[in-house]
Protein backbone atom coordinates (compact mmCIF):
# COMPACT_ATOMS: atom_id res chain seq x y z
CA UNK A 1 0.00 0.00 0.00
CA UNK A 2 1.27 3.29 -1.09
CA UNK A 3 1.27 6.48 1.14
CA UNK A 4 1.27 9.74 1.11
CA UNK A 5 4.01 12.05 2.78
CA UNK A 6 2.30 15.66 3.39
CA UNK A 7 4.66 18.56 2.06
CA UNK A 8 7.11 19.85 5.31
CA UNK A 9 7.83 23.42 4.56
CA UNK A 10 8.68 24.88 7.72
CA UNK A 11 7.90 28.57 7.83
CA UNK A 12 11.15 29.59 9.70
CA UNK A 13 14.32 28.14 11.58
CA UNK A 14 16.28 25.30 11.03
CA UNK A 15 15.33 22.17 9.14
CA UNK A 16 15.49 20.81 5.99
CA UNK A 17 12.50 21.70 3.07
CA UNK A 18 10.78 18.82 1.47
CA UNK A 19 8.45 18.42 -0.99
CA UNK A 20 5.65 15.81 -1.78
CA UNK A 21 5.31 14.39 -5.08
CA UNK A 22 3.37 11.55 -5.56
CA UNK A 23 4.00 9.85 -2.48
CA UNK A 24 7.93 10.53 -2.73
CA UNK A 25 9.76 13.03 -1.23
CA UNK A 26 12.39 15.46 -2.87
CA UNK A 27 13.96 17.71 -1.68
CA UNK A 28 14.80 21.27 -2.95
CA UNK A 29 17.20 22.58 -4.60
CA UNK A 30 19.09 25.84 -3.47
CA UNK A 31 17.72 28.01 -5.77
CA UNK A 32 14.16 26.93 -5.17
CA UNK A 33 14.80 27.66 -1.57
CA UNK A 34 16.45 30.95 -1.95
CA UNK A 35 13.45 31.95 -4.37
CA UNK A 36 10.79 30.98 -2.08
CA UNK A 37 12.53 33.40 0.93
CA UNK A 38 13.16 36.04 -1.53
CA UNK A 39 9.40 36.40 -2.92
CA UNK A 40 7.91 36.37 0.46
CA UNK A 41 9.91 39.74 1.02
CA UNK A 42 7.57 42.06 -1.18
CA UNK A 43 10.09 44.53 -0.64
CA UNK A 44 12.72 43.39 -1.71
CA UNK A 45 10.54 41.96 -5.15
CA UNK A 46 9.64 45.35 -5.47
CA UNK A 47 13.16 46.94 -5.89
CA UNK A 48 13.99 44.13 -7.79
CA UNK A 49 11.24 45.03 -10.28
CA UNK A 50 12.23 48.73 -10.02
CA UNK A 51 15.72 47.83 -11.04
CA UNK A 52 14.30 45.84 -13.74
CA UNK A 53 12.25 49.06 -14.79
CA UNK A 54 15.25 50.91 -14.74
CA UNK A 55 17.64 48.66 -16.76
CA UNK A 56 14.44 48.35 -19.70
CA UNK A 57 14.70 52.36 -19.19
CA UNK A 58 18.34 52.91 -20.18
CA UNK A 59 18.56 50.30 -22.74
CA UNK A 60 15.28 51.84 -24.82
CA UNK A 61 15.75 55.23 -23.71
CA UNK A 62 15.83 56.24 -27.55
CA UNK A 63 12.54 54.46 -27.66
CA UNK A 64 10.84 55.96 -24.26
CA UNK A 65 11.74 59.56 -25.71
CA UNK A 66 10.19 58.84 -28.87
CA UNK A 67 7.23 57.55 -28.08
CA UNK A 68 6.70 59.88 -25.48
CA UNK A 69 7.13 62.75 -27.85
CA UNK A 70 10.28 64.48 -25.69
CA UNK A 71 13.02 66.52 -27.59
CA UNK A 72 17.07 64.43 -27.07
CA UNK A 73 18.61 64.81 -23.93
CA UNK A 74 20.77 67.25 -25.56
CA UNK A 75 18.49 69.46 -27.66
CA UNK A 76 17.96 73.04 -26.95
CA UNK A 77 15.28 75.34 -27.19
CA UNK A 78 15.89 78.48 -25.79
CA UNK A 79 12.22 79.18 -26.50
CA UNK A 80 11.63 77.45 -23.97
CA UNK A 81 12.62 79.58 -21.05
CA UNK A 82 11.10 83.24 -19.56
CA UNK A 83 11.71 87.16 -20.66
CA UNK A 84 14.58 86.72 -17.97
CA UNK A 85 16.17 83.70 -18.97
CA UNK A 86 14.70 81.75 -16.26
CA UNK A 87 13.49 77.64 -17.65
CA UNK A 88 9.72 76.83 -17.53
CA UNK A 89 8.36 74.36 -15.16
CA UNK A 90 6.70 71.22 -15.75
CA UNK A 91 3.91 71.17 -18.11
CA UNK A 92 1.91 68.64 -20.63
CA UNK A 93 4.82 68.96 -23.21
CA UNK A 94 7.90 68.75 -20.87
CA UNK A 95 6.27 66.34 -17.36
CA UNK A 96 9.70 67.93 -15.81
CA UNK A 97 10.13 71.16 -16.59
CA UNK A 98 13.04 72.06 -18.95
CA UNK A 99 16.49 74.05 -17.43
CA UNK A 100 18.37 77.20 -18.31
CA UNK A 101 19.29 76.22 -21.34
CA UNK A 102 15.89 74.71 -22.57
CA UNK A 103 16.65 71.45 -22.01
CA UNK A 104 14.24 69.01 -21.45
CA UNK A 105 14.83 67.56 -18.43
CA UNK A 106 12.98 64.89 -18.32
CA UNK A 107 14.62 63.50 -21.33
CA UNK A 108 18.42 63.85 -19.46
CA UNK A 109 17.13 61.82 -16.45
CA UNK A 110 16.51 59.15 -18.35
CA UNK A 111 19.34 59.33 -20.14
CA UNK A 112 21.13 59.69 -16.85
CA UNK A 113 20.34 56.41 -15.88
CA UNK A 114 22.09 55.10 -18.56
CA UNK A 115 24.94 56.55 -16.74
CA UNK A 116 24.46 55.82 -13.23
CA UNK A 117 23.50 52.06 -14.02
CA UNK A 118 27.06 51.68 -16.11
CA UNK A 119 28.69 52.84 -13.39
CA UNK A 120 27.29 50.96 -10.70
CA UNK A 121 27.18 47.78 -12.28
CA UNK A 122 30.32 47.65 -14.56
CA UNK A 123 32.49 48.89 -12.43
CA UNK A 124 31.06 47.00 -9.57
CA UNK A 125 31.77 43.65 -11.66
CA UNK A 126 34.73 44.44 -12.40
CA UNK A 127 36.19 45.73 -8.75
CA UNK A 128 34.18 42.42 -7.74
CA UNK A 129 36.64 39.59 -10.17
CA UNK A 130 40.03 41.46 -9.07
CA UNK A 131 38.62 40.87 -5.35
CA UNK A 132 37.53 37.57 -5.64
CA UNK A 133 40.86 36.47 -7.54
CA UNK A 134 43.04 38.52 -5.09
CA UNK A 135 40.75 37.24 -1.94
CA UNK A 136 41.22 33.56 -2.99
CA UNK A 137 44.69 33.70 -3.85
CA UNK A 138 45.46 35.14 -0.16
CA UNK A 139 43.54 33.30 1.76
CA UNK A 140 44.11 29.41 -0.04
CA UNK A 141 48.10 30.14 0.25
CA UNK A 142 48.48 32.41 2.99
CA UNK A 143 52.40 32.83 3.83
CA UNK A 144 54.32 34.72 2.24
CA UNK A 145 51.59 35.44 -0.62
CA UNK A 146 49.00 36.35 1.83
CA UNK A 147 51.28 38.93 3.57
CA UNK A 148 52.46 40.73 0.39
CA UNK A 149 48.81 40.68 -1.02
CA UNK A 150 47.42 41.82 2.32
CA UNK A 151 49.88 44.18 2.61
CA UNK A 152 49.08 46.02 -0.90
CA UNK A 153 45.57 45.64 0.40
CA UNK A 154 45.99 47.71 3.08
CA UNK A 155 48.07 49.95 0.48
CA UNK A 156 45.03 50.74 -1.53
CA UNK A 157 42.85 50.92 1.47
CA UNK A 158 44.88 53.85 2.51
CA UNK A 159 44.13 56.23 -0.81
CA UNK A 160 40.98 58.38 0.02
CA UNK A 161 38.99 57.31 -2.98
CA UNK A 162 37.23 60.94 -3.64
CA UNK A 163 40.25 62.80 -3.07
CA UNK A 164 41.62 60.29 -6.15
CA UNK A 165 39.04 61.01 -7.91
CA UNK A 166 39.24 64.93 -7.96
CA UNK A 167 42.77 64.50 -8.98
CA UNK A 168 42.24 62.04 -11.63
CA UNK A 169 39.35 63.42 -12.86
CA UNK A 170 41.16 67.04 -13.29
CA UNK A 171 43.82 65.50 -14.81
CA UNK A 172 42.21 63.81 -17.38
CA UNK A 173 39.41 66.32 -18.07
CA UNK A 174 41.39 67.70 -21.31
CA UNK A 175 42.72 64.85 -23.36
CA UNK A 176 42.75 61.94 -20.70
CA UNK A 177 45.30 59.91 -19.66
CA UNK A 178 48.01 56.87 -20.45
CA UNK A 179 48.30 59.04 -23.66
CA UNK A 180 44.51 59.52 -24.57
CA UNK A 181 43.87 55.38 -24.03
CA UNK A 182 41.45 56.76 -20.88
CA UNK A 183 39.35 59.56 -21.92
CA UNK A 184 37.69 61.70 -19.47
CA UNK A 185 34.37 61.15 -18.12
CA UNK A 186 32.38 57.91 -17.60
CA UNK A 187 35.88 55.79 -18.76
CA UNK A 188 38.07 57.45 -15.68
CA UNK A 189 35.00 57.02 -13.26
CA UNK A 190 34.81 53.25 -14.23
CA UNK A 191 38.14 52.61 -13.97
CA UNK A 192 38.37 54.59 -10.42
CA UNK A 193 35.85 52.33 -8.64
CA UNK A 194 37.73 49.38 -10.22
CA UNK A 195 41.30 50.04 -9.29
CA UNK A 196 39.38 51.69 -5.81
CA UNK A 197 37.01 49.09 -4.61
CA UNK A 198 37.98 46.08 -4.96
CA UNK A 199 40.25 45.81 -1.72
CA UNK A 200 36.72 45.59 0.26
CA UNK A 201 35.57 42.33 -1.25
CA UNK A 202 39.03 40.73 -1.14
CA UNK A 203 39.14 41.32 2.51
CA UNK A 204 35.59 39.63 2.45
CA UNK A 205 37.32 36.68 0.11
CA UNK A 206 40.16 36.01 2.05
CA UNK A 207 38.82 36.07 5.45
CA UNK A 208 36.11 33.51 3.97
CA UNK A 209 38.73 31.31 2.51
CA UNK A 210 41.06 30.71 5.56
CA UNK A 211 38.07 28.89 6.66
CA UNK A 212 37.25 26.72 4.01
CA UNK A 213 40.55 25.61 3.06
CA UNK A 214 40.33 23.51 6.17
CA UNK A 215 37.18 21.90 5.72
CA UNK A 216 36.93 18.09 4.80
CA UNK A 217 35.88 18.75 0.93
CA UNK A 218 38.88 20.52 0.44
CA UNK A 219 41.18 17.71 2.40
CA UNK A 220 39.33 15.15 0.17
CA UNK A 221 39.79 16.80 -3.25
CA UNK A 222 43.32 16.77 -2.17
CA UNK A 223 43.37 13.51 -1.48
CA UNK A 224 41.80 12.84 -4.39
CA UNK A 225 44.83 14.77 -6.50
CA UNK A 226 42.84 17.68 -7.73
CA UNK A 227 45.25 21.24 -8.19
CA UNK A 228 45.15 24.16 -6.21
CA UNK A 229 43.76 25.85 -9.17
CA UNK A 230 40.53 23.49 -9.64
CA UNK A 231 40.39 23.09 -5.28
CA UNK A 232 39.83 27.33 -5.27
CA UNK A 233 38.03 27.68 -8.35
CA UNK A 234 35.68 24.87 -8.79
CA UNK A 235 35.37 23.59 -4.68
CA UNK A 236 36.25 26.54 -2.96
CA UNK A 237 34.78 29.38 -5.29
CA UNK A 238 30.96 27.92 -5.12
CA UNK A 239 30.85 28.38 -1.22
CA UNK A 240 31.54 32.45 -1.71
CA UNK A 241 28.79 32.48 -4.49
CA UNK A 242 25.99 33.94 -1.62
CA UNK A 243 28.15 36.09 0.49
CA UNK A 244 29.70 37.71 -3.26
CA UNK A 245 26.51 38.57 -4.65
CA UNK A 246 25.17 39.94 -1.10
CA UNK A 247 28.06 42.23 -0.69
CA UNK A 248 28.09 43.44 -4.73
CA UNK A 249 24.52 44.38 -4.86
CA UNK A 250 25.56 46.46 -1.82
CA UNK A 251 28.59 47.95 -3.41
CA UNK A 252 26.61 49.20 -6.38
CA UNK A 253 24.53 52.18 -4.66
CA UNK A 254 27.60 53.02 -3.38
CA UNK A 255 29.49 53.48 -6.45
CA UNK A 256 26.52 54.96 -8.47
CA UNK A 257 26.70 57.06 -5.65
CA UNK A 258 29.97 58.29 -5.85
CA UNK A 259 29.86 59.05 -9.47
CA UNK A 260 26.79 61.43 -8.90
CA UNK A 261 30.01 62.83 -5.99
CA UNK A 262 32.34 63.39 -8.77
CA UNK A 263 29.87 64.49 -11.39
CA UNK A 264 28.57 67.51 -8.97
CA UNK A 265 31.52 68.33 -8.08
CA UNK A 266 32.84 68.70 -12.05
CA UNK A 267 35.12 66.12 -12.37
CA UNK A 268 32.46 63.62 -13.32
CA UNK A 269 30.65 63.15 -16.32
CA UNK A 270 31.02 65.72 -18.67
CA UNK A 271 28.36 67.61 -20.47
CA UNK A 272 26.57 67.33 -22.68
CA UNK A 273 26.40 64.02 -21.51
CA UNK A 274 23.68 63.91 -18.93
CA UNK A 275 24.39 62.69 -15.14
CA UNK A 276 22.28 63.13 -12.15
CA UNK A 277 24.82 64.27 -10.35
CA UNK A 278 25.62 66.66 -12.91
CA UNK A 279 22.49 67.97 -13.34
CA UNK A 280 22.04 68.38 -9.22
CA UNK A 281 25.13 70.72 -9.28
CA UNK A 282 23.54 73.16 -12.35
CA UNK A 283 20.44 73.35 -10.54
CA UNK A 284 21.82 74.84 -7.14
CA UNK A 285 22.06 78.02 -8.41
CA UNK A 286 18.08 78.49 -9.84
CA UNK A 287 17.22 76.07 -6.94
CA UNK A 288 15.28 78.87 -5.61
CA UNK A 289 13.54 79.77 -9.11
CA UNK A 290 13.67 76.48 -10.71
CA UNK A 291 13.34 73.37 -8.20
CA UNK A 292 12.08 70.86 -10.54
CA UNK A 293 15.84 70.69 -11.99
CA UNK A 294 17.42 69.49 -9.06
CA UNK A 295 14.06 67.59 -7.28
CA UNK A 296 13.51 65.14 -9.92
CA UNK A 297 17.28 63.68 -10.67
CA UNK A 298 17.57 64.38 -7.13
CA UNK A 299 14.62 61.74 -6.72
CA UNK A 300 16.11 59.41 -9.70
CA UNK A 301 18.90 59.25 -7.47
CA UNK A 302 17.32 58.86 -4.40
CA UNK A 303 14.75 55.49 -5.37
CA UNK A 304 17.67 54.15 -7.34
CA UNK A 305 20.14 53.74 -4.63
CA UNK A 306 16.92 53.01 -2.30
CA UNK A 307 16.34 50.03 -4.93
CA UNK A 308 19.59 48.47 -4.46
CA UNK A 309 20.01 48.53 -0.89
CA UNK A 310 16.48 47.28 -0.04
CA UNK A 311 17.28 44.68 -2.58
CA UNK A 312 20.81 43.86 -1.12
CA UNK A 313 19.08 43.15 2.54
CA UNK A 314 16.43 40.90 0.82
CA UNK A 315 19.53 38.87 -1.24
CA UNK A 316 21.45 38.52 2.08
CA UNK A 317 18.08 37.07 4.22
CA UNK A 318 17.47 34.64 1.16
CA UNK A 319 20.45 33.97 0.84
CA UNK A 320 21.47 33.27 4.50
CA UNK A 321 21.05 29.28 5.50
CA UNK A 322 19.99 30.16 8.79
CA UNK A 323 16.63 30.90 7.35
CA UNK A 324 15.96 28.06 5.70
Amino acid sequence: MSVGVAEALPSGGGGLDFLDIGGDIAARSPLQLFWRRLRQDRVALASLGFIVFLILLAIAAPLVISILGLPGPNTQNLNLTDSFGSPLGPSWAHPFGVDQLGHDVMSRVIYGTRVSLEVGIIGTGISTFIGVIVGIVAGFYRGWIDTLLSRFIDVVLSIPLLLLGLGVGAACAVRGCIGGALQPGLAVIITLISLGTWPYMARIVRGLVLSLREREFVDASRALGASDMRIMFREILPNLTAPVIVFASLQIPANILFEAGLSFLGVGIRPPTASWGQMIASATPIFNTAWWYMIFPGAALLLTVLAFNLLGDGLRDALNPRNA
